[in-house]
């Protein structure tokens, strides 16, 4: 594997940003992109996503991930995969760590929910979407700086946070919003953050789903990814106990996902020859894995959603969650004298916005206070 280090002519070149929305002088001793790292690290948000959920609530046990522990991991196989294939790093890892910054407490429970309540009870919002939600924190909601709102990041930073956008809202993002009208890709970097995302995601999930005991190894073991890697770790540590043999297999699977994608990236880039950053947004999508390997994370993906996110255990704490999250948004809807003077507006469609501000910003232990100060009488 070719470790490279000097920038391609396809990676984004913070000399060459399209710029940031609030015009600023450049920094002195750092990039753009690692202004704009720094920036994430430091902000509120960031610091939120310890308590928030990634599949077990926060509180159920101190080993399982949150939202800011998967933002760390994909972080770390983005910037693997962005030096493999010569892109910047700085703007990866920036990207991945901000990618969940909206995301709301209680993880896809949370989400779904609030996306329902907005749907319901204020329709012309036109719903939750997080990856919308993370931009309006970097955009907007942060509040860190006295000359704008928001942490005022470049385009390609931004570009790369808005992962998905329904057509409605792209029309209202101006430029970052444009690639969901016209079919254009984002950078290189976006890309691989992305399907860093996924690998992350996956193989944290087995590992948290074998230590909680809702799948179990002989499950596993019924997949050809698993099956296969727990082979060769067996045959190279047949002594080795359970929990260390478990992690050797998913550290052994995420290599052979970060090398075919590797691989399977390089391939493509030497077949289009991209020139230029904008030579990436012009063309199909660059990042990708192989066919056989797409299909075995796809066999896992699907894995897990039978078997982890929709068991029992997970579904009942996935109603709870709902249920915390669907009472939240009604009673500051029926009653804004429950919420603070800062999330109060006039317009009713603004304080609809402001409600799902306030419920997204949640960690999951503050909003089961917010739950019991409002519902309970003690």
């Amino acid at each position: 594997m070719n470790h490279r280090i000097d920038p391609a002519p396809y990676a984004c070149h913070p000399d060459a940003s399209r710029g940031r929305r609030h015009p600023e002088p450049p920094p002195a001793g750092r990039t753009a992109f690692q202004r704009d790292r720094d920036r994430i690290i430091h902000c509120s948000a960031f610091r939120r996503l310890e308590y928030k959920t990634q599949v077990f609530l926060n509180h159920e046990g101190d080993l399982f991930r949150t939202r800011l522990t998967h933002s760390i991991e994909v972080a770390q196989i983005a910037r693997t995969l962005a030096r493999n294939l010569g892109v910047n790093e700085d703007l990866t890892e920036a990207i991945a760590l901000a990618h969940d910054l909206g995301h709301t407490p209680f993880g896809h429970a949370g989400q779904d929910e609030l996306n329902a309540c907005l749907r319901e009870f204020a329709p012309e919002a036109g719903g939750f979407e997080h990856n919308l939600q993370s931009l309006r924190v970097v955009d907007e909601l942060e509040e860190r700086y006295a000359a704008f709102n928001g942490l005022n990041l470049c385009f390609e930073t931004r570009e790369g946070i808005l992962k998905h956008c329904s057509r409605a809202h792209a029309r209202r993002l101006g430029d970052v919003g444009a690639r969901f009208l016209d079919g254009t890709q984002p950078s290189l970097e976006a890309q691989l953050t992305n399907l860093a995302d996924e690998i992350a995601y996956n193989n944290h999930d087995v590992d948290d789903g074998l230590r909680s005991g809702l799948i179990t190894l002989p499950q596993l073991l019924h997949l050809d990814i698993f099956a296969a890697h727990h082979e060769q770790v067996l045959r190279r540590y047949p002594d080795a106990e359970p929990k260390r043999l478990v992690s050797e297999v998913i550290r052994a699977m995420i290599n052979t996902l970060v090398l075919d994608l590797t691989r399977t990236t390089a391939d493509r880039i030497a077949r289009l020859r991209p020139r230029s950053a904008d030579d990436v947004r012009a063309g199909p999508p660059l990042a990708a894995f192989s066919d056989e390997i797409r299909a075995q994370a796809d066999a896992l993906k699907q894995f897990l959603l039978q078997n982890l996110y929709r068991h029992f255990q997970v579904m009942r704490m996935t109603g709870k969650a709902r249920r915390v999250v669907r009472e939240l948004f009604r009673a500051f809807l029926d009653d804004p004298r429950l919420l603070a003077d800062e999330y109060r507006r006039d317009d009713p469609l603004d304080q609809a916005r402001a409600i799902a501000d306030y419920i997204a910003g949640m960690t999951d232990r503050y909003a089961i206070r917010e739950h019991r100060a409002i519902y309970r009488m003690d």
